[in-house]
């Protein structure tokens, strides 16, 4: 379970070797899970530079964006990928989406006439969701209840808009097509194809997850089994395997990697609520044992905590107390964690790439 747990950490480069730029860190993921904003340009920038105004900067510059490409979850990526993957792994969200929509009130026409509304009012630059939301409300869609962002999803799923640049606060919403300079579709990189398609993203998950199963991938992804077998045989040869029943794979020299890091590997770490150390498997016990899992999601109601994590275990939350100007880490162990832990977690704490004062 140690070596499981350090690989994983190096696999994710949250220890070793960073990304040149947080764009090169999220598109080797593919996608990071991105509910939480401020959590995941954090996570982005503790992948590269370590500074969260290098994430700004890329997200300004159309490079970043977040989208739903799958689950139903809001993901961030690069703008070279949101398309062919939302393209690739959306559909059984967008079907779930259309089941609920009669429980909103809503139905297909209100959702083409909210698109209408939204290219009209985008096609001038971004803008803030409130205004979006503002506008559906002056033309009577109501978005009160849920039904704003029903038909934010919607719209963001079916490639219409994307998350775009910050404003200080959170993302404006912008037209895809009007706001990233290039995004490639399926028909684009693959001519189509599907199995391709699922074997480059496959490939990208296991390389920045890995060790991980394809039943981890199918997880992360929605995709089935059947597709993801088929992919297998087109990138085996450029991974490293367990070999067993239920087979692990992941990159390269990753081991040795692991093993030249050596007890860099144990070092003390903050993550943000939703990092994908913790959240990209289907399994999350490697992290931590049940008990503390129900810790880290009080009440299993899928609102993460930040964790500590030391030697790839979680042994805590921790949160950011004080003011402005004069900000303090507050650590909730799960166990003790020692004096030098603690310091060494406090100048974590110093260097975080928070987005706010």
């Amino acid at each position: 379970m140690v070596a499981l747990t350090r690989a994983r950490l190096v696999a994710q480069a949250l220890v070793g070797a960073g990304f040149p730029t947080p764009t090169d860190a999220v598109g080797a993921a593919g996608a990071m899970q991105g509910q939480d904003l401020p959590g995941v340009l954090a996570s982005a920038a503790l992948r590269s530079s370590g500074r969260v105004a290098d994430v700004l900067e890329e997200l300004d510059c159309g490079r970043l964006v977040r989208g739903y490409p799958m689950r139903g979850t809001v993901f961030l990526m690069t703008a070279a990928d949101v398309t062919w993957i939302t393209q690739l792994c959306v559909a059984p969200a967008i079907r779930a989406a259309a089941a609920r929509r009669h429980h909103l009130g809503l139905d297909a026409a209100q959702l083409s006439h909210a698109g209408d509304l939204a290219q009209s009012l985008l096609e001038e630059g971004p803008k803030a969701k409130a205004e979006l939301f503002g506008r559906w409300d002056a033309r009577g869609l109501a978005p009160q209840g849920g039904r704003g962002y029903h038909l934010l999803f919607s719209l963001i799923a079916e490639g219409l808009i994307v998350y775009g640049p910050w404003n200080g606060s959170e993302q404006d919403v912008a037209l895809r097509e009007q706001w990233l300079r290039s995004s490639p579709t399926l028909e684009d990189r693959f001519g189509g194809e599907r199995i391709p398609a699922v074997a480059e993203l496959l490939l990208r998950y296991l390389t920045s997850h890995g060790p991980a199963t394809l039943r981890d991938f199918a997880w992360w992804t929605k995709l089935t089994l059947g597709e993801i077998r088929k992919a297998l045989p087109l990138i085996v040869d450029g991974l490293e395997s367990d070999g067993a029943d239920d087979a692990s794979y992941w990159r390269p020299g990753l081991l040795d990697e692991v093993a030249a890091l050596g007890r860099a590997t144990a070092q003390p770490l903050l993550l943000p609520g939703f990092d994908e150390y913790i959240l990209g498997y289907a399994d999350r016990s490697f992290a931590a044992p049940s008990a503390h899992l129900a810790k880290l999601v009080p009440g299993n109601n899928g609102v993460f905590k930040r964790s500590v994590v030391i030697g790839g275990r979680v042994l805590g939350t921790w949160s950011r107390g004080g003011r402005p100007g004069d900000r303090r880490l507050e650590v909730e162990p799960f166990d003790s964690i020692s004096e030098g832990h603690l310091r060494r977690l406090e100048r974590r704490f110093a260097t975080f790439p928070f987005v706010t004062d």
